[in-house]
């Protein structure tokens, strides 16, 4: 007798990114409980499972909900905000200042569910966060029912936030603690770079991580002046300070990489490192194309990341795996480097697995929770249509995305976020532009 189920999603592809890959035909979906119950032939699917929903999307592939490995939400308010600066003069002339003065609950609370929104339009269901007031992060997340990964920020300076790195600490646990039973969210540490963090905050985090158990997210080699900043200051390049310091391995997230000589490359691979790569982010502030293809020879493992929106400035996961994939091809003068499923996986699993969560999400095995997108692939802009996972990758943007589920529950309905109204979400906003350029 058929099982009940509550939906069968049978769209014209499914790209499962496990096995590596694969493009199926012909198949559905089900899911129950907010968990995939099986992916099998639509025949089967028929004689297996009585659902209480069947959506069928002709022209359309279904795959993983996209993972943003690296973001700043509440800085889409910041959009546009301080274009065509290098790093360090877009932080201390411009970022910094305006944080200083706006940035605060509310701030983070609006910027964070207009990300929110942003990215559930663009097929995004994960997101790791490094900002301050997690809380008011937390909140929005959960209001619009997507899926967070938050940083407990560490930074040596004082902020609106905190006093010292013992003070972002202790507010940023405190926060984790307060949230242990939330099921969509979660905490990594994140102290916010070299040049803004001392050793002994860097030891303390290195055995907060072990302690806990949970990833530590940070700006690595992301410039040529951090890095010669460190050579003055520490003798040695950053990441042989972070050696030294414990703060290598599985638990470490590297954000940008730009700057790699080969032995950091195998280091890196060594202990065992992953890297949240911001093609764009890197290429609008300046800083420079990471060695991609060197990095996934050595079989490090890396996710995309947009950034924040005040220095991408989008969070637009479709556009960071073209210029990733691109930008590998040019970087190694080889057509071969990351092709179409090697970035979709990076988009997917390869950022569920930097954060921990791959037993949980970024591909679509039976049991996993039902993190989902699906893409029109047959609108008459975008024919002819060869090979899906390309067209992913090449051709479609984020436009195209039709419907988002988190945890097996539909937010973003033909390009419609459900839990929100936009004209509500156009007044916040522009509420802001105004306090921003008062």
């Amino acid at each position: 007798m058929p099982a009940d189920i509550d939906l069968l999603i049978r769209p014209e592809w499914i790209i499962p990114v496990e096995p590596a890959g694969v493009t199926l035909s012909g198949h559905a979906l089900a899911v129950s409980d907010g968990c995939i119950v099986a992916l099998l032939p639509n025949d089967e699917a028929l004689q297996r499972f009585r659902p209480r929903q069947t959506l069928d999307l002709p022209g359309q592939v279904l795959l993983p909900g996209l993972v943003n490995l690296h973001t700043h939400a509440a800085m889409s308010l910041l959009r546009g905000y301080a274009d065509d600066l290098p790093l360090m003069r877009w932080l201390s002339e411009r970022i910094w200042p305006a944080e200083s003065r706006h940035a605060g609950p509310d701030f983070v609370r609006a910027g964070t569910l207009l990300a929110c929104a942003e990215m559930l339009r663009g097929g995004i269901t994960t997101f790791n966060d490094m900002y301050f007031f997690p809380e008011a992060a937390a909140e929005a997340a959960r209001q619009i029912g997507m899926r967070a990964v938050l940083g407990i920020v560490v930074i040596e300076f004082p902020t609106s936030y905190a006093a010292d790195a013992d003070d972002y600490l202790a507010k940023g646990l405190a926060a984790r603690d307060a949230m242990s039973g939330d099921p969509l969210v979660s905490f990594c540490l994140a102290p916010h770079a070299p040049y803004t963090v001392s050793d002994k905050t860097f030891e303390h985090v290195a055995t907060l991580a072990a302690q806990l158990e949970i990833p530590v997210h940070l700006h690595l080699h992301e410039t040529r002046h951090e890095i010669e900043e460190s050579l003055k200051q520490h003798g040695v390049r950053p990441i042989e300070r972070l050696r030294r310091l414990g703060l290598l391995g599985p638990q470490l997230i590297a954000v940008h990489a730009v700057h790699l000589e080969a032995g950091e490359i195998e280091l890196l691979a060594r202990e065992g490192c992953h890297l949240a790569h911001c093609p764009t982010s890197n290429l609008k502030l300046g800083s420079g194309i990471p060695p991609m293809f060197a990095i996934q020879s050595r079989g490090i493992n890396f996710g995309l990341g947009t950034d924040g929106a005040a220095s991408n400035n989008r969070l637009d996961l479709f556009r960071e795996m073209r210029h990733a994939a691109l930008l590998s091809k040019g970087e190694s003068r080889n057509a071969e480097a990351l092709d179409a499923h090697a970035t979709l996986q990076a988009a997917t699993l390869g950022g569920a697995r930097a954060l921990g969560l791959d037993g949980r999400i970024g591909s679509l095995l039976p049991g996993k929770a039902a993190d989902l997108c699906a893409v029109r692939l047959d609108e008459w802009l975008i024919q002819p249509c060869f090979d899906p996972a390309s067209h992913l990758v090449y051709v479609a943007g984020r436009e195209q995305v039709t419907h988002t589920w988190v945890d097996g529950n539909l937010v973003m309905n033909n390009g419609v976020p459900l839990q929100i109204n936009v004209s509500e979400l156009l007044d916040m906003t522009g509420l802001w532009h105004t306090r921003l350029t008062s």
